[in-house]
């Protein structure tokens, strides 16, 4: 579909800068230009790109200040970026969804289905399942027995929902995700490891998305909990009887162990480690590649580095880190004078 810039700056509320009656049916990187597309400026390391761009439109914050001319047309926004998602949402909520089961789905028959749903070719719906209306299951998904899913989810290929777990409303899980693997429970004998049953559940709540290989594993007893609007990115791993806070975001390769209790509003690095039974509390942040061994008591701390401190004192220290090799030249300096000294001092005596 083709919008104008008068058409997108009342959807907006955003004032034109240029041509009204420019016209784009595509989005593009503000570096990446072309004509038909609209683009967007929000980080002032591109502005430089502004001045160049081929593209048709592009939106810009209203306190943005021009240094020369520009062929686009300026769509000037409260926020640019946010302006920008909410376009995005607009134009995937355009496209048509896909709907029937495939035939070559298959679907226990005591499984039950809601309307206007789509099940790929190879998914497989396990006995007493319940699928919501309007959920999108893509080819080879697993729902396993008993499991639920909320209405309007979607599911991508090779995602396996192990049985008696639940996944709740609006929810998006990538491909291959899994949700519902045992937790990593042993108890040591004097032969190896012995295996404790996982006998719990994992309960996604609503508004939850979840990247392309993670897990979520079920708990020992009770239930593993990712609270509404939490986003996990690829390869997170959330463990056992963990109970993540709503609203919390975590990147690439966050590993959560087991029975830890994450607050509200999180926001966590990629890499970041968070030990076992620990409390986070609410609207803590930290930084990639953090080490977390004990629990976060106090609301919205920034911290960063291994163990984990508080932000500011973290790169306090990481300037002297750098200076650790020459101390240490120092002080062996100073020892080898110090013994000289003693040595001086005996043969006085």
């Amino acid at each position: 579909m083709e919008f104008s810039a008068q058409q997108i700056a009342g959807l907006v509320g955003g004032t034109i800068e240029g041509n009204p009656a420019a016209k784009v049916n595509d989005f593009a990187k503000i570096e990446e230009g072309r004509p038909g597309c609209i683009s967007f400026l929000a980080n002032m390391k591109y502005a430089h790109y502004l001045y160049e761009t081929e593209s048709s439109i592009v939106l810009v914050n209203k306190d943005f200040q021009l240094e020369g001319e520009t062929k686009a047309t300026l769509i000037r926004v409260e926020n640019a970026y946010e302006t920008v998602a909410k376009l995005l949402t607009l134009a995937e909520s355009m496209k048509p969804k896909k709907k029937g089961i495939d035939s070559l789905a298959f679907i226990d028959p005591t499984a039950k289905v809601g309307k206007d749903c789509y099940i790929g070719p190879f998914v497989a719906i396990g006995p007493g399942a319940v699928i919501g209306d309007g959920v999108v299951l893509h080819p080879h998904v697993t729902i396993g027995e008993n499991a639920s899913v909320g209405n309007n989810t979607e599911i991508y290929s090779n995602a396996v929902i192990y049985h008696d777990c639940k996944v709740g409303q609006n929810c998006i899980l990538h491909a291959g995700c899994v949700i519902g693997a045992d937790g990593f429970g042993f108890a040591p004998t004097s032969e190896g490891y012995e295996k404790i049953p996982q006998i719990g559940i994992v309960t996604i709540e609503d508004n939850v998305e979840i990247g392309a290989n993670t897990c979520v594993d079920r708990s020992t007893m009770g239930s593993t909990y990712v609270r509404k609007g939490v986003k996990l990115d690829n390869l997170v791993q959330i463990a056992h009887n963990d109970d993540i806070g709503s609203h919390t975001v975590m990147s690439a390769q966050v590993g959560i162990a087991g029975s830890t209790k994450v607050g509200e509003w999180c926001m966590f690095g990629g890499q970041v480690g968070i030990a076992g039974h620990a409390t986070i509390a609410n609207r803590t942040m930290a930084g990639a590649q953090s080490g977390i061994p004990n629990s976060v008591k106090k609301e919205g701390t920034t911290i960063m580095g291994y163990p984990a401190v508080d932000y500011n004192a973290f790169w306090r220290s990481s300037v002297v880190f750098k200076k650790l090799p020459d101390m240490s030249k120092q002080i062996y300096q100073m020892e080898k004078e110090i013994a000289e000294l003693k040595k001086r001092l005996e043969i006085k005596d």
